[in-house]
């Protein structure tokens, strides 16, 4: 099991443009010094395939190697500006995780690093001779400087291709789909199977408050933790915000309580320092266990691109396509509130998760209301929530999406003098366009 500390090593670790090179190269550095110590017999059957020059012509190849990989990364420098000022301005600032987060990013760049380092070390291990005489010099470490050329040229071929795919839009908003799919599939069951605030658990009076320790946001949350404490204390303890959530330090990031008033109220130094570990706060939101940014994530590129100055419905579009699929996930998942319970039930951890009437606000609200005055946007919110009720079958999810399809339906300017451009709804007229009536006859019909 992973402490706090080793989960938030990993999760710096994915996101760091540095490690991996930075590894690379103490790597590169020791493979030459060990290299450099290796003389091949000119009997040895591989001597033939080694480099057959001179001292000084070692020397000047290495220092071509060198400067052709200063070229190198001036070039990937530059490129990768561009692309990070591209993703932010066009999409969203927050796509810019995505492309740190790139694992052929980082191994190319560590390629790049490892012949660097490895071409200019060997430069101490190959020394010109004085007067013209001919010395024995690592031929077999000069020989892989060559090939860690050649691998980098193949790498940097690949890097432009992959960096030419990963800004596209299809590419870029996959890639937080399957990344936002992967964390809903690790999400615990909720209390309540329903759709709405559902069991919502409030502390009672006496309960003891335990204050962050620092501002930030939740990042992860592991209540199978602190259970053990919480029986062994035989205290429940409510963790207040939800993943995602911002926090201020000395706002209640949990509560704390025994079963009645008059049993004496649990220590909250006792208790600090196990919730410190089980509730991890950061500077920033990330993907650990929040489906809500994943979520945020594709509503914001909706949201880019129904501004005035991008003015790209499709992509919009496409980012509802995108949304639906989560939501589609979603729809069978017990969500909400969910606890762990003890050998008792006086002792238990209580987790607040968002319920499916907040996944569903948070994919149509905002586009909504920025998309009110283009139809092919409305009518693929409404050909989401069509999808998603499909899916589902509790009366009060089903309620929920019927309340999103009578505010998409709502405005006036949802109703164009033409069909939309939208491949499923091209082809009928607006009548046929699923509505909010179509949801409620859904839930009539199941209501029997």
């Amino acid at each position: 099991m992973r402490t706090e500390r080793q989960e938030a090593w990993r999760e710096y670790e994915r996101s760091a443009l540095w490690v991996l090179p930075g590894a690379s190269l103490i790597a590169a550095l020791v493979l030459g010094a060990l290299l450099s110590k290796v003389q091949v017999s000119t009997h040895a059957p591989v001597h033939r395939l080694l480099f057959q020059g001179t001292e000084d012509d070692a020397r000047n190849l290495l220092i071509g190697i060198v400067g052709a990989v200063i070229t190198i990364i001036a070039l990937v420098f530059g490129l990768t500006l561009v692309a990070l000022q591209l993703s932010s301005t066009q999409y969203s600032p927050r796509v810019l995780r995505n492309f740190l987060r790139d694992r052929p990013n980082q191994v190319f760049l560590s390629v790049i690093v490892a012949t660097f380092a490895y071409s200019a070390g060997g430069l101490y291990a190959v020394v010109a001779s004085p007067g013209g005489r001919t010395t024995p010099y690592p031929q077999l470490a000069v020989t892989l400087a060559i090939v860690l050329l050649f691998v980098s040229l193949g790498a940097l071929i690949f890097f432009l291709d992959h960096l030419a795919h990963s800004i596209q839009i299809d590419r870029l908003m996959a890639g937080i789909e399957h990344a936002t799919l992967r964390v809903i599939k690790q999400q615990p069951p909720g209390v309540d199977p329903a759709s709405g605030p559902g069991q919502v658990f409030a502390p009672p009076v006496w309960a003891v408050m335990i204050p962050a320790h620092r501002d930030g946001y939740v990042q992860t949350v592991h209540p199978g933790r602190l259970l053990p404490l919480a029986e062994q204390l035989q205290v429940t303890v409510l963790i207040a915000p939800m993943v995602g959530d911002h926090v201020v330090a000395g706002r209640p990031i949990a509560h704390v309580w025994r079963t009645s008033l008059e049993q004496p109220p649990p220590d909250p130094a006792a208790l600090a320092g196990p919730i410190r570990d089980v509730v991890r706060i950061g500077y920033q939101r990330t993907l650990q266990q929040d489906v809500r940014f994943g979520m945020r994530q594709l509503v914001d590129i909706a949201l880019r691109a129904l501004s005035p100055a991008v003015n790209d419905p499709y992509t919009a579009i496409q980012a509802i396509h995108r949304l639906s699929v989560l939501l589609y996930a979603l729809g069978p998942l017990s969500l909400g509130d969910y606890q762990l319970t003890g050998s008792t039930d006086a002792s238990r951890v209580i987790v607040h998760a968002p319920a499916f009437a907040d996944y569903a606000e948070l994919a149509c609200s905002l586009i909504r209301r920025c998309g009110s005055a283009e139809p092919t946007v409305a009518a693929a919110l409404l050909i989401l929530l069509r999808d998603v009720q499909a899916l589902v079958s509790d009366p009060d999810r089903i309620q929920v999406l019927a309340s999103q399809a009578r505010s998409s339906s709502a405005t006036p300017n949802n109703l164009p003098a033409s069909p939309p451009t939208s491949s499923r709804c091209a082809t009928r007229p607006p009548s046929c366009w699923p509505t909010a009536h179509s949801f409620t006859a859904t839930r009539k019909a199941s209501a029997h």
